[in-house]
């Protein structure tokens, strides 16, 4: 029996608000009315009130949904919703208690698979921007009801089946002969096949939207990959556009009416140069009449569809027709011949010299067009007057053998005659080539590759199915049945087009690509039956129709990818009328398309959409590949007729086809396509599609670092891999930025950079804070251009969380081996002793973990990356030698633009007993084999007594740490300390200036504690620990430390007096003492080592060598 429960909270019955109520049985509440406030309940007799106890933990969750689970919902989902409503769904039954805690960010599976069942994919087309349009409002669109047929099959073949089958087929067969041009034709239906193949396994693997081949490669394999070759498959789409326009024009210039041209030819030789005109004039006119059709409305293309559709399949029909008819009735088609030339028929009638009539003969129109009069007599070409005229059949039939003579090929330079071969022909020596002469000459030079680039447009078209996927019923079985089935029709139709026109056809009427020998009549028109003018109007409009398509799907295309916000510089176009259509794209689509028809010649721009259209297709068999070798997860498809190496055979091909077609125009949309790449990849949005070149540099990443697992990289290739440890503020902001800076001009994008930090605490109480932390960090390394990782970790304390990133940073071969960190300037103040003892720790995990440490002392002080030094010096205080660090160092660093013109100085320790003039030399010779170029000097440190000075800063050392560990002073008295030592130590600065004139013994030193005063003290705070304190006076110093300090005040010294206005000093960094009770002495011999100077780079060298001389 259902039950209902109902939770008034505790502060409502406070209120004195009484019980909700609620209706009986198990209906709920309408959602719409779910807000509205409920009518007040009858008064109810009083019963005395039980203490009231919530009935289920799952109706707490109902109640405060956000106490529970972990506090932070998940990954949104669209098939996750997180409102109250279905949150109150979740909570009403009872035995799902166990896994209350997990339905704020994890649903039901029976409200998933709800969700699911309710999810319709919707074409984003122009059938919803229409009804847009007449309504006024958006309908809700119905299920897509179309099938393989009507979606894929027929839009397919309709796109495929075009310009180049009806104008430039019987041409190429006639220049290739009936083998090769079989071969052209089997190799581009072979390609087209492939990719179909390796689409449909795209098109399978899940739901694909209204997009086409952009979205499938784009979503396969990244936006940088899928931006490019989405660009290059618009402008494949729109330079079709444009040649589709170009064969509308020559079919109604050159078939219909040639009595329309504009512009007309004064001589023989400028009707070449007139026709390119006309077909510009011709064809901007056409463009712009088809943009206003697709900018006023799509539907009316759409609807005419059908139509186009009509005429394409009437007119292969009528072919077929026509060769079945020359079986036994072939068509009176005359060809006129002179020798073995073939004539153009459009200056004459009768192929005859002379005509005889009324017993007399009289000469022709041929004879006036070769002689200078009709006389008998006259002076005729020398050609004409040694061969005969004959005239055959242009089209014999399919009975007739022709078939024989047009197997081989017959290539022709440009202005070549049209021959027939087997025919008698006399030749004529030296002959010059009269204008005006009415031969078929060739109009450019034919070969193979070049036929191929003309060609391949024809079996173009394959992805119309895939564009409509969101239109269709079942769209993963009606893609890969359609456009395979389309491709195997289409193909079909090609190779037995290619037989039939060589078995048909006379060689010489093949060749004639205007049909001028038929009175420039179309060749295919004459081989269909009933009539000519089926093919013509037919291919007219199918042309007309397929260039309308093109300007209707480019400017989609372009809106989508502008959309995507991958390519800043596109996003205007992704705006366009307020029911969607694209405006700007088509605008856009226009002016590109406007230059292919400024070309004017179908010959020409076939080639160049097809470069673009092979790029496309050869990135899906890329796409399929990938996915297909990298088996991911995901790569599911349903479609199960692949294989990986189909899509490599494919994407050979296709590559192969495009340097066929024309090597300079293949790298030049390789560069195109290059360029839009390095584009999106230095500018554009950052998207994350799950693309497999993202599996596949995963894997890439994977078998690298398992080649560089096995051991420590050689001398040659060592470069510092460095951790940053940066310290974060209150806020979890970084303190020292300038790190980074420093870390980029270091490493300038090379090898490893893993930029680290410690929050102190619990990792599931500093959640938010370390990914607040992490984006800090992240945004301050995109300002930097610090290209690395982000590592944080949170700790109990700073101390295990700093070893941690030592020990446990990087994977794998991949790890530093050189940390980076910032002197920590508050280490004297005492309420800060966890920044020195980390500190000096931290050293020691270096040393132990053989990791290279630098140390930027005044790191605030170091230059931005914007920063540019004109002049100054890079100084290396070379004393000991760890590993040759120091040398490398300034190398790296003079290779950023900020160091660039910093010259280089090393300086080395000489001892009393070196021979530094020796030295020097070595160090030059060594410099020189190391190919650093350097400013080479020698110090000499003669050894002296210790100053009073040295003597006097060591006690107050000393003194310092004993007054801090035995007398447990308190936070007052440590300042009242520090500041009197800081006091102390100004006056000496005095002492540094005066110790050469008046050098002070250390018994006439005034101490900071003097007697008097620590008997003051004493009797002041009347503590029972001071009572047995140690009299400070009579502390002597360490030894050990008095050398220690007497070396680092002269080293310090001898740096100030050399590198004082150094840009940067390098210095070797000692190491901490065995004994851990010298720690905060060790901290103090850095302080004075450094005293004084600006931009300071403490390195301590891993001990392993990191420089050679060898190559």
């Amino acid at each position: 029996m259902s039950q209902r429960f109902v939770v008034i909270p505790a502060a409502g019955r406070a209120g004195g608000a009484g019980p909700r109520p609620e209706g009986g049985g198990s209906q709920r509440p309408s959602p719409l009315r779910a807000a509205e406030p409920a009518p007040a309940a009858p008064a109810a007799p009083a019963a005395p009130e039980a203490p009231r106890v919530d009935a289920l933990p799952i109706l707490r969750y109902c109640r405060e949904p956000s106490r529970y689970g972990d506090g932070n919902p998940r990954e949104n989902s669209p098939f996750i919703n997180h409102s109250e409503m279905e949150q109150e769904s979740f909570c009403e039954g009872k035995n799902m208690a166990l896994f209350e805690e997990e339905m704020d960010s994890n649903p039901m599976v029976s409200s998933l698979l709800n969700k699911l069942a309710n999810y319709t994919n919707l074409s984003q087309g122009v059938v919803e921007h229409e009804e847009h349009e007449e309504d006024g409002k958006r309908r809700e669109v119905k299920s897509p009801r179309m099938g393989t047929f009507i979606g894929v099959y027929l839009p397919c073949l309709q796109n495929i089946l075009g310009v180049i089958l009806f104008l430039r087929l019987t041409w190429i067969v006639g220049a290739a002969g009936v083998l090769e041009s079989f071969l052209i034709v089997f190799m581009c239906c072979t390609c087209t096949m492939l990719t179909a193949i390796s689409m449909s396994a795209i098109a399978t693997n899940g739901v694909v939207p209204a997009g086409g081949s952009y979205y499938m490669i784009s979503r396969s394999l990244g936006p940088e990959f899928g931006g490019a070759v989405g660009l290059c498959f618009y402008l494949g789409t729109t330079f079709a556009g444009a040649m589709y326009i170009l064969g509308t024009i020559e079919i109604f210039l050159t078939y219909i009416s040639p009595s329309a041209a504009i512009i007309q030819a004064e001589t023989a030789e400028g009707e070449a140069t007139a026709m390119l005109h006309n077909m510009r004039v011709y064809g901007t006119c056409t463009l712009v009449l088809m943009a206003m059709v697709v900018f006023v409305g799509v539907k009316y293309v759409n609807k005419l569809a059908l139509v186009f559709l009509a005429c394409v399949v009437l007119s292969i029909l009528a072919i077929y027709a026509g060769v079945i008819k020359t079986a036994f009735d072939p068509p009176d088609v005359p060809v006129c011949l002179l020798g073995n030339r073939t004539l153009s028929r459009r200056g004459f009638d009768l192929c005859a010299k002379v005509h005889t009539a009324n017993n007399g003969t009289t000469p022709t129109a041929l004879w006036r067009l070769f002689c200078n009069n009709s006389m008998s007599s006259a002076s005729c070409d020398e050609y004409f007057a040694q061969n005969n005229v004959t005239e055959i059949q242009g089209i014999p039939g399919v009975a007739s053998g022709v078939l024989l003579d047009n197997l081989w090929s017959t290539y022709a330079d440009k202005g070549a005659f049209v021959e027939r071969k087997g025919m008698p022909s006399v030749p004529v020596p030296e002959e010059s080539r009269a204008s005006g002469l009415p031969y078929v000459l060739t109009d450019i030079m034919t070969y193979f590759t070049m036929l191929v680039g003309i060609y391949f447009p024809s079996v173009t078209g394959i992805m119309a199915g895939s564009n409509r996927s969101g239109d269709l019923r079942d769209a993963q079985k009606s893609i890969p049945t359609g456009t395979i089935l389309a491709i195997v029709t289409t193909s079909f139709i090609y190779l037995s087009c290619i037989v039939l026109f060589g078995a048909c056809i006379e060689g010489v009427i093949l060749r004639d690509k205007f049909g001028e020998a038929l009175q420039g009549k179309l060749v295919i028109g004459m081989l269909a039956w009933p009539s000519p003018w089926v093919i013509v109007i037919g291919s007219f409009f199918s042309t007309c129709g397929a260039g309308l398509q093109s300007l209707t799907g480019a400017p989609r295309l372009l809106q989508a990818i502008a959309r995507d916000g991958i390519i800043p510089f596109l996003q205007v176009f992704g705006h366009g009328k307020a029911n969607g259509e694209p405006t700007w794209a088509l605008l856009l689509t226009a002016l590109i398309c406007e230059t292919g028809i400024l070309i004017a010649s179908l010959d020409s721009v076939a080639p160049i959409l097809s470069m673009f259209f092979l790029m496309c297709y050869m990135f899906v068999n890329l796409a399929c590949a990938v996915q297909t070798l990298l088996r991911t997860p995901n790569w599911r498809p349903r479609f199960r007729y692949y294989h990986w190496a189909l899509s490599f055979l494919g994407m050979s091909l296709c590559l192969a086809l495009m340097f066929i077609c024309s090597w300079y125009y293949a790298l030049f949309a390789m560069l195109i396509a290059g360029c839009i790449y390095k584009y999106i990849e230095y500018r554009g949005a950052e998207k994350e599609w799950g693309d497999g070149i993202r599996g596949l540099s995963l894997n890439a990443a994977r078998y690298a670092l398992l080649r560089v697992e096995h051991g420590p990289p050689h001398t040659k290739n060592w470069r510092p891999q460095v951790l940053v440890m940066l310290n974060l503020d209150e806020e979890q902001r970084v303190k020292h930025p300038r790190l980074l800076s420093l870390t980029t001009q270091l490493k300038a994008g090379k090898g490893l950079t893993i930029v680290g930090s410690v929050l102190e605490g619990t990792y599931l109480d500093k959640h938010a804070e370390a990914q607040r932390a992490e984006e800090n960090i992240r945004s301050l390394m995109g300002t930097e251009r610090t290209k690395g990782f982000c590592q944080l970790v949170v700790s109990s304390n700073l101390r295990d969380g700093m070893s941690h990133l030592i020990q446990s940073a990087g994977l794998g071969g991949m790890r530093h081996n050189t940390v980076l960190m910032a002197w920590p300037g508050s280490w004297k103040q005492e309420d800060n002793t966890s920044s020195w003892k980390n500190f000096v720790e931290t050293v020691r995990d270096t040393t132990a973990a053989q990791q290279a440490l630098l140390v930027a002392k005044n790191v605030d002080l170091f230059p931005q990356n914007q920063e540019r030094f004109s002049d100054g010096d890079i100084d290396v205080w070379w004393v000991v030698h760890d590993g040759g660090l120091l040398m490398l160092l300034p190398f790296l660093l003079r290779q950023h633009k900020v160091w660039r013109k910093c010259r280089m100085r090393i300086f080395t320790v000489a001892q009393v007993d070196d021979n530094s003039i020796q030295m020097k030399k070595d160090l030059q010779v060594f410099l020189y084999h190391l190919r650093i170029s350097a400013e080479v000097e020698v110090v000499e440190m003669v050894e002296n007594d210790i100053s009073a000075f040295t003597y006097e800063k060591t006690l107050m050392m000393e003194q310092r740490s004993q007054m801090l560990k035995q007398m447990q002073l308190s936070k007052t008295e440590r300042e009242r300390e520090a500041q009197l030592i800081h006091d102390r130590n100004t006056a000496a600065h005095s002492v540094v200036a005066t110790r050469t004139q008046a050098p002070s013994t250390p018994d006439k030193v005034q101490m900071t504690w003097t007697k008097e005063k620590l008997i003051a003290e004493k009797y002041k705070n009347k503590e029972p620990g001071v009572s047995g304190f140690k009299d400070l006076f009579s502390l002597k110093p360490n030894q050990s430390n008095i050398r220690r300090m007497h070396t680092a005040v002269k080293l310090n010294g001898v740096v100030l007096s050399k590198s004082q206005g150094a840009q940067l000093v390098l210095l070797n960094m000692p190491g901490p003492p065995k004994n851990r009770q010298g720690d905060e002495n060790y901290m103090e011999f850095l302080e004075v080592l450094t005293e004084g100077l600006d931009r300071v780079l403490l390195v301590r060298g891993s001990g392993r060598e990191v420089v050679t001389i060898y190559s």
